[in-house]
C-alpha cells in the first residue's frame, strides 16, 4: 500500500464555500460553489502532494457533536448548534452536502464516517491504523496530536488555504507552541477553544499552558502533581489549576482523538477509473461542474 492522505471533508467543503463566489450556480439555480471549490482543492492536493498519495479517504461527521463529549462537557459547540439540535449550516451549503457525496462515490473517492463519532475520530483510527506515511489535510490545529515523525504522519494544515499549505510535523508543532507534538491534547486542555466551546483553565493562557507541559509532560504528571502537593508550578497556577480540577478530568475525552473507532477496512486505493463515469458524467453536466470535474477526475484517476 502507498502513501495515504485523509481530508477533513467538512473542513474543506465549508472553506471551499466561503472561498467561491455564490453566483456559482448549476442551470437550475442550484448552488454549486462548495462542490466546486471542493473538487479543485481535491485536484490539487492529490496533483501537488509530496509524496502523491496512492490511497485518498474523505471523512466525514456521522455525529458533528457526539454525546460523549457533550457529556463531558455541555458547552461542546454549542453555540454552533439549532434548537433541534443539528449544525448551523447555511442553507446554501447544506443542499450541496449529499451532491459533494455523489460525486465522490461515482468518481471512486473512499468515504469513511461511523455514527457516533467526528471526522477527527475516523482520521485518527485510520491514522494509527495505516502502515504507510499518512498526510491528513485539516484546518483544525487539535489534529496535530496525531503528528507522529516516527510513523511519518503530518497534518497539511488548511488556515492559509490549499494554495499555500503548511505541512505540520513534530519539529513545527514545537516551534510554534513550544511543547512536543504528542503533547499537544494536552495543551489544549488547559488552553481551551472558544470555537469549540471548550473553556479551558481559567486564567491558564497558551503560554502558561506551554510552560506547564514543559514541567510536567503530561496532563496525568500534572494533575499527579497536584495531588501530591509538588512544586514546579508557575505563581498563582496551582490555585488555578486546582479550581478547574472537575474540567480537567472530564476534557481529554472531548478534546483527544478516538483512535480506535470500530471502522471496516477502507483501503482508499484510487481507481484506475471511475465506478461510475455514466453518473459522474451525468452530475457534471446537470451541476455545471465543468472543468473543476475535469480536473478533479483526471487527479483521482491517475494518481498512481
Amino acid at each position: 500500500m502507498g502513501s495515504l492522505m485523509l481530508l477533513d471533508t467538512a473542513s474543506l467543503y465549508f472553506r471551499a464555500f466561503y472561498g467561491y463566489p455564490d453566483t456559482v450556480t448549476a442551470p437550475d439555480g442550484t448552488p454549486v460553489n462548495a462542490i466546486r471549490g471542493l473538487l479543485d482543492g481535491i485536484a490539487r492536493l492529490v496533483k501537488d502532494g509530496r509524496p502523491r498519495p496512492e490511497r485518498l479517504v474523505a471523512c466525514l461527521d456521522a455525529d458533528w457533536r457526539p454525546q460523549f463529549r457533550v457529556d463531558a462537557i455541555p458547552s461542546y459547540k454549542a453555540h454552533r448548534a439549532e434548537p433541534d439540535g443539528t449544525e448551523q449550516v447555511p442553507p446554501a451549503l447544506a443542499v450541496q452536502i449529499p451532491l459533494i457525496i455523489g460525486v465522490l462515490e461515482a468518481a471512486g473517492v473512499a468515504i469513511a464516517e461511523h455514527a457516533g463519532y467526528e471526522a477527527d475520530d475516523i482520521i485518527a483510527t485510520l491514522a494509527t491504523r495505516s502502515p504507510t506515511p499518512v498526510d491528513v489535510v485539516s484546518g483544525d490545529r487539535d489534529l496535530f496530536q496525531l503528528v507522529d515523525d516516527e510513523r511519518h504522519v503530518r497534518v497539511l494544515y488548511t488556515q492559509r488555504g490549499l494554495a499555500r499549505l503548511e505541512a505540520v510535523d513534530e519539529a513545527v508543532v514545537s516551534a510554534k507552541y513550544g511543547i512536543p507534538a504528542r503533547a499537544y491534547a494536552d495543551f489544549a486542555v488547559l488552553r481551551g477553544d472558544p470555537s469549540d466551546g471548550l473553556p479551558g483553565v481559567p486564567g491558564i493562557g497558551e503560554k502558561t499552558a506551554a510552560t506547564l507541559i514543559g514541567a510536567f509532560g503530561s496532563l496525568a504528571a500534572l494533575t499527579s502533581a497536584l495531588d501530591a502537593g509538588h512544586g514546579g508550578f508557575p505563581t498563582g497556577a496551582r490555585k488555578k489549576l486546582e479550581a478547574a480540577r472537575g474540567y480537567l478530568e472530564v476534557a481529554p475525552a472531548v478534546v483527544k482523538t478516538v483512535t480506535d473507532v470500530p471502522l471496516p477496512e477502507v483501503d482508499g486505493t484510487l481507481p484506475a477509473s471511475p465506478p461510475d463515469p455514466e453518473l459522474l458524467a451525468e452530475m457534471g453536466q446537470a451541476l455545471a461542474l465543468g472543468s473543476s470535474l475535469t480536473r478533479f477526475r483526471d487527479a483521482v484517476t491517475k494518481a498512481t
